[in-house]
């Protein structure tokens, strides 16, 4: 299994968000999490994506391409999100000073690449993602369907199996969540990496490996 996931509880005072999910996902599937606002959909993803921690109790455990995170420290957690996740958010997450390609870099060099490499890299990535033509353009400058584009190709520079993506399409017109969705799956066939995906899109839903469906902080 690429990630599992046992007894993730998360309280916020006396709010309990979630309460005890229990998650296996394997190499390559594009899993979709899906439910109403408030089921604990982004802070699953969050502890998931080591963004946020589950509660801590005994029974709880987490492992992510072999790895248990759930002993790391703060600094351990950061340097493992560089090297083995990448993360599609809403709203790209692009920083506005800075071109396409120098948004794509910054996790390889974060990593320790040389920035001629990491150059290198990213402009081979937006080759295939067809937009190197915007890559010396700032986000500004750029459609909502080429930013998010940007930013999977972000996601993907440290060649990371585990992508989390949080309603990546919420803030496409329809014609641009339809190429997203079409790319998610060229990416996965391309590079062989997992998308995990919260989406109130019924449409991508669909299209996932795997539905997990959560209600109440609860898989249903």
């Amino acid at each position: 299994m690429l990630l599992t996931a046992r007894n993730i509880f998360k309280t916020y005072g006396n709010l309990e968000v979630l309460k005890g999910i229990n998650l296996d996902i394997s190499e390559g599937e594009v899993v979709s999490i899906v439910g109403p606002s408030g089921a604990g959909k982004t802070t699953l993803l969050h502890i998931l994506g080591t963004l946020e921690n589950a509660d801590k109790r005994k029974d709880f455990f987490l492992s992510i391409n072999g790895t248990p995170i759930e002993n790391k420290t703060s600094k351990q957690l950061a340097q493992f999100r560089n090297q083995s996740l990448g993360f599609v958010f809403q709203f790209h997450g692009l920083l506005p000073e800075f071109t396409a390609l120098e948004n794509i870099c910054f996790p390889a060099l974060i990593k320790g690449v040389s920035k001629k490499k990491a150059k290198q890299l990213a402009f081979s990535l937006l080759e295939r993602l067809n937009v190197e033509t915007q890559a010396h353009q700032k986000p500004k400058t750029l459609s909502g369907g080429e930013q998010q584009r940007v930013a999977v190709a972000r996601a993907l520079i440290n060649s990371p199996k585990l992508i989390l993506a949080d309603e990546p399409t919420g803030n496409l017109d329809s014609d641009n969540a339809n190429t997203l969705h079409e790319l998610f799956f060229e990416v996965r066939k391309q590079f062989g990496c997992c998308f995990v995906i919260v989406t109130h899109n019924q449409k991508l839903a669909k299209q996932a490996d795997k539905i997990i469906s959560l209600k109440d902080g609860q898989v249903i």
